[in-house]
């Protein structure tokens, strides 16, 4: 087995061996504390430019298949775990994990104390790092660390966008017997999504709900959405620091009282952006699926799936305009707010969840409620 290396940038290394495909890949290294769903954490188009170690201690058990894919192809730069398995044991499974990997030039380094690797982390906050399976000097890769941008500044969600604009009629499909997803509703309504990084389990959610959904590119005026004839528009998630999207939420401050609107994750705060507030980074970013939410309109706490290092500044939202409707119940930041005079809201986390909790499920009938009314 060959070797592989993890080099961060305040000159950590983390040796290790090497699985996937054997090259060398840099970005911002960041943990997920999820237990499952590693494919769809690979494929989601959030974690473009980053590096991503996961703390459940085996990874690529149950191999993969095109089904669980939130995209195309995976998106993170490279992958780090305590114990990578070489087979795949699951009746759903057309291929190892590995080679779903390798085909997409996504290394793997395994064998690493992940354990301390995450309490660095948390400790001095995520850093700049390089994944390489042919480089053998640490010096060197820790250097290139250095020299790799900061996420803080990156219009990654420009980047990932689709270039054109395509319909999506998918709805949410069981996976197997035991699964108690219902029959889609009946089509009633037609959304526009905003593709920031759009992951197509949102897409199903918003289909299954009874939308007929039309994705557009992030850059695309809103005048042109207005002209498709819109019931609703939905704002994405996806990857980098929301800051640089100017433009984006530019034409969502033109769509706002012309239609209901709907965000989650990067789209909670391009909506925020424009309505005049800030964002910031968090030390360390909330990447998970057990984080506890409460609505503060209902007074019920939600377990929620999460995956975002930026977030809304509450304190500055327009008061008088905005209403605060979920917190984050570990550290109190921003998890959702709406307008008071408008049918737009947002949240910060992933009520799609796939897998993960479905606690927040509810949110994709709201949108259908604010929907009906402006009918």
């Amino acid at each position: 087995m060959n070797p592989a290396i993890l080099a961060l940038e305040d000159g950590s290394v983390f040796e290790g061996r090497s699985f996937g495909a054997p090259t060398e890949r840099a970005g911002e290294v960041v943990f997920n504390t999820a237990i499952t769903g590693y494919q769809e954490i690979f494929t989601d188009p959030s974690y473009a430019g980053q590096i991503v170690v996961l703390t459940n201690p085996q990874i690529g058990n149950y191999g993969a298949n095109p089904s669980d894919s939130e995209s195309a192809h995976p998106f993170i730069e490279g992958l780090a775990v305590r114990d990578f398995s070489p087979e795949a044991s699951n009746w759903r499974a057309t291929e190892r994990a590995e080679e779903f990997l390798a085909r997409h030039g996504i290394p793997i380094v395994s064998g690493i104390d992940t354990r301390a690797l995450v309490r660095h982390l948390r400790s001095r906050g995520v850093m700049r790092g390089v994944l390489s399976a042919v480089e053998s000097e640490a010096r060197v890769l820790i250097e290139r660390a250095r020299a790799i941008p900061p996420m803080a500044g990156l219009d990654l969600a420009t980047r990932v966008s689709t270039p054109e604009s395509y319909p999506w009629n998918e709805p949410v499909t069981p996976c197997s017997p035991s699964d108690l997803t219902g029959p889609p509703a009946e089509t009633r309504f037609h959304v526009v999504a905003y593709d920031y990084g759009i992951k197509r389990n949102i897409l199903r959610r918003l289909v299954h709900s009874g939308c007929r959904v039309t994705v557009v590119p992030s850059l695309t005026p809103a005048e042109d959405v207005l002209a498709l004839k819109p019931d609703g528009v939905f704002l994405s998630n996806g990857p980098g620091d929301p800051e640089p999207l100017e433009a984006q939420a530019a034409h969502i401050r033109r769509l706002i009282g012309k239609t209901p609107l709907f965000g989650i994750c990067l789209g909670n705060q391009v909506l925020g952006l424009a309505l005049g507030a800030r964002t910031y980074k968090l030390k360390f970013g909330h990447r998970g699926a057990n984080h506890p939410v409460k609505n503060l309109l209902t007074g019920r706490v939600e377990i929620t799936s999460q995956n975002h290092g930026f977030v809304v500044d509450p304190d500055s939202l327009p008061a008088a305009d905005t209403e605060i409707t979920h917190i984050n119940l570990n550290d109190q930041t921003l998890e959702g707010f709406r307008l008071r005079n408008h049918p737009v809201f947002s949240v910060q986390y992933h009520p799609e969840a796939a897998p993960g909790p479905h606690d927040s499920l509810y949110l994709f009938q709201d949108f259908v409620q604010l929907m009906e009314q402006a009918q």
